[in-house]
């Protein structure tokens, strides 16, 4: 199965977490691997979240649509082929 890494620039974190994790519960079952960073210091707005996904494009292109639908998320996909 293809598989891909998925970086996720969140603006406002605590305003798009929620609907973001919606998201990604919808689509839990092709993420296989999930990193969340944030600035602990004074605790920023700024997220990234780096997902490994194993999936088919039609269920990658959903998951990208899902995230880019928030607004001030945003999904870029790197494709590994090894």
């Amino acid at each position: 199965m293809p598989s891909a890494v998925v970086t996720v620039l969140i603006s406002r974190r605590t305003e798009d977490v929620p609907r973001f994790q919606e998201v990604l519960t919808r689509h839990g079952c092709v993420i296989k691997t999930r990193l969340g960073i944030h600035e602990v210091e004074g605790c920023g707005e700024d997220g990234l979240v780096i997902l490994y996904v194993a999936c088919e494009e039609r269920e990658l292109a959903s998951l990208t649509a899902d995230i880019d639908a928030l607004g001030t998320v945003r999904a870029k996909v790197t494709k590994l082929d090894f």
